[in-house]
């Protein structure tokens, strides 16, 4: 790992040592509202504008959501279904295949994937079956490896999966379990093997080995997503998987520390009272650091903070703007000569 990945492991184990001193995930039902939050977000980044609370009825009660479309509706339930056979499998410990794989993209895309008719021949995406076409990133982007590579690509895939998992289901080493998914979650993106439902189905991987391990899943917010789709164009455009790991690490840090935070509010017998210094207000440890670099020197520039902090510019963006909406601090002046003061 690079220092700042080994940084950002650091701060994981911490936050989630709290997180579980707590007992934040024994609170009833909390398994399955962190499931239905995982869906949604996951959904939400494909498009969905379902929220957690309407798939709550949807999932719970069968009512549908108004104002929203039957396709992205069957997307989320589908996506359910995914992960409930998923959790399934990652139970029983059971080894990695193309045929799991398109068995889990069945699912995924049951109600929402379609036939194609292609020169190449004619394949289900419903039926999980792999693409026989070229596809690109989206208008003017690269494109995706070669159909005719897939298979062989994607046989590697769950050797060098089932290898690695083997070897850290018998170790406690949590932040290389972590590693492996994200690992996994970009591999998988990147050989792209289906026509549609590749991100889902992404996440889905990547959470299916971390539930596996018996860690806490992790959850990609939709207000995160064009960080998280750049860290993907980072490391392919690298040809590194260090922007996408640090991503990930630093995402996980972030949501971990907003379930702290509410949770300490909820059980808070004062939730009102205003803390005496603004920094006890702070529970994310980068957002915290940033701040006491900020109270010594709000002059600094993004690439500046992000050498003192050890993380990337992109996140010490998110973290000002935060802290600003806060109204921890302020901007003093023009966007190129001014400067940041704590309040």
């Amino acid at each position: 790992m690079s220092n700042n990945q080994q940084k950002l492991a650091e701060i994981l184990l911490r936050t989630l040592d709290e997180y579980r001193s707590l007992g934040i995930a024994e609170q009833i039902d909390y398994q399955k509202f962190y499931l239905y939050s995982l869906i949604t977000h996951s959904t939400a980044i494909e498009g969905s504008t379902v929220t957690e609370i309407e798939n709550q009825l949807l999932f719970d009660e069968g009512i549908s959501a108004k104002g929203r479309s039957i396709q992205e509706q069957m997307m989320n339930i589908d996506l359910k279904a995914a992960y409930e056979y998923s959790m399934r499998l990652a139970h029983k410990h059971k080894d990695f295949s193309i045929d799991m794989l398109k068995d889990m993209s069945a699912v995924v895309m049951k109600n929402t994937g379609g036939i194609y008719n292609t020169a190449q021949g004619v394949f289900d995406a419903s039926k999980g079956d792999l693409r026989l076409v070229g596809v690109t990133a989206g208008i003017g982007g690269r494109s995706y490896m070669n159909f005719q590579k897939v298979p062989v690509k994607l046989e590697e895939f769950c050797q060098q999966l089932n290898e690695h998992r083997r070897q850290l289901l018998q170790t406690d080493d949590e932040i290389a379990k972590y590693l492996l998914s994200f690992d996994a979650h970009y591999q998988l993106v990147t050989i792209h093997p289906w026509v549609d439902g590749n991100g889902r189905m992404s996440r889905l991987i990547m959470n299916h080995l971390q539930y596996e391990f018996g860690l806490v899943p992790v959850k990609i917010i939709k207000e995160d997503k064009a960080e998280y789709i750049q860290a993907l164009v980072d490391s392919r455009e690298q040809d590194s998987l260090a922007p996408f790991r640090s991503f990930m690490l630093e995402e996980h840090i972030r949501n971990i520390n907003k379930e702290i935070e509410e949770y300490k509010k909820s059980q808070s017998s004062d939730p009102i009272t205003t803390p005496s210094d603004p920094i006890n207000s702070i529970s994310d440890p980068i957002k915290q650091q940033l701040y006491q670099i900020v109270a010594k020197d709000g002059t600094l520039n993004y690439a500046e903070y992000a050498s003192r902090l050890g993380v990337s510019e992109a996140t010490i963006k998110r973290r000002l703007g935060e802290l600003k909406n806060q109204g921890l601090i302020v901007r003093v002046g023009s966007n190129k000569t001014g400067h940041w003061e704590v309040k």
